[in-house]
């Protein structure tokens, strides 16, 4: 009789579930991503009625469907009332059992990522843990408090976690590719035996190490964090009118969605490329885009820029003017690959900018080479180069080159990308270790 299905969005990172009894015909839905038709259109195939939403927390990284299914469908939705929302909602208290149908969903408060979360365990069998307990990591503690504060709340509620049994299942809010969370594995799903004895969280005994480790947060923080977290908070969220195709972009920001070989060969000027394609596209444009913009898609196709509006609409950037096809494209940018770039390596002049994480060129750089996370680029990394030299920009393997080159190329840089390869083509690359590492 249980209805269990598991949805993942890819791009973010992402899990939300579908729970319910075939037999009573209802379920419920667990974290919502605002796409909302995939659980409709599985609610219809199972014959089943979603009856409920429920939340773990107030998501800082998507914006939640709860908005669309209260609107659209006048459901209810439900969450601890430490979240604070500003939206009628059902309280969730520690230890509550919700019933759908036969199946039992009991809720446990388990704080830490935010102060609000709860996991909720369907059956006595399956953990939907949220953001507190992923497969192969914990989640970070600090986008809603203090990283101490919340590590210390946090090491208490994955030992509540842990004590649901081994054979418990564990289903996370999130997989390998979010930013809610490091070193997550690629595997959607586990046992609490399993993570009992490989997950490197819950090897910690004492709650002072697990706090020093676990509060040292390295990881970017989700580029649209307050405006997402505002947007969860607050009033009912609607999906936005249909992308309409203008003729040119007039004065908004022009994001190229295009694949970056589109993007070289004919652009119009001033536009910023992030290939849809390219994955992690919410937060590469998130990272890019600055709040309040007023944006136009270039994109290929109209199915192209729909696309690109559903994943920007799922990161809060909601203020989509339309898209273009055909626009007069008449700016191109140079690309180099690995060996042109080696023959460059000593030309008098140049500038060549590692747009890569600090910490991951704690591994190894370019002698020579500067820093400049391409996510900063546009907020304070122009300032720190040199107009009158050329600048090539290079990342891991291409794709963060390539958005750093289009960010450089409309402040008037004279900028090539290494688009095809990068560091991890280099050999002879240089390493240090930082101080207490």
């Amino acid at each position: 009789m249980l209805l269990f299905r598991q949805f993942v969005n890819a791009d973010l990172g992402c899990a939300s579930y579908l729970v319910g009894d075939t037999q009573a015909r209802v379920a419920v839905v667990l974290d919502p991503a605002f796409e909302i038709e995939q659980y409709l259109a599985a609610a219809d195939a199972e014959g089943v009625r979603i009856e409920r939403v429920l939340e773990t927390h107030t998501h800082a990284d998507h914006v939640s469907g709860h908005g669309r299914f209260a609107l659209e469908h006048g459901l209810p939705v439900a969450i601890s009332p430490l979240a604070e929302p500003d939206y009628p909602f059902e309280a969730l208290a520690d230890g509550d059992v919700l019933e759908v149908g036969s199946v039992r969903v009991r809720v446990l408060h388990t704080p830490g990522h935010r102060p609000e979360h709860c996991a909720f365990v369907v059956d006595d069998a399956i953990a939907l843990t949220g953001d507190s307990l992923f497969v192969g990591a914990a989640a970070r503690p600090d986008l809603a408090v203090a990283a101490r504060e919340g590590a210390e709340d946090l090491f208490a509620s994955l030992a509540r976690l842990v004590e649901l049994g081994d054979g418990v299942q564990v289903y996370p809010g999130h997989v390998a590719g979010s930013l809610c969370g490091g070193g997550m594995s690629s595997e959607w799903s586990s046992t609490v035996a399993k993570e009992r004895l490989t997950n490197d969280a819950l090897q910690f005994r004492d709650v002072q190490e697990f706090v020093l480790v676990s509060a040292s947060v390295s990881t970017p923080r989700p580029p649209t964090t307050e405006r997402v977290v505002a947007l969860n908070r607050g009033p009912w969220v609607a999906r936005p009118a249909p992308l309409a195709e203008l003729v040119g972009p007039g004065d908004a920001t022009v994001l190229d969605v295009r694949d970056f070989a589109a993007y070289t060969s004919g652009h119009i000027p001033g536009a910023i490329s992030v290939p849809v394609d390219g994955g992690a596209f919410g937060t590469k444009a998130g990272f890019v885009l600055e709040a309040g913009e007023r944006i136009v898609l270039h994109a290929a196709s109209r199915e192209e820029a729909e696309d690109a509006a559903r994943m920007l609409w799922a990161v809060g950037i909601l203020d989509i003017v339309g898209y273009v096809t055909a626009p007069q494209a008449t700016e191109t940018l140079a690309t180099l690959d690995v060996d042109e770039l080696r023959s460059l390596l000593d030309e008098p002049g140049l500038q060549l900018v590692d747009v890569r994480e600090t910490t991951e060129r704690d591994g190894g750089y370019i002698p020579g080479s500067q820093n400049v996370p391409y996510r900063l680029l546009r907020k304070l990394g122009c300032g720190a180069l040199d107009r009158s030299r050329p600048v090539v920009t290079v990342c891991e393997s291409g794709a963060r080159a390539a958005i750093a080159a289009s960010l450089l190329q409309r402040e008037g840089f004279d900028v090539r990308a290494v688009a095809d390869g990068g560091i991890a083509d280099f050999s002879d690359t240089v390493a240090f270790r930082r101080c207490g590492a």
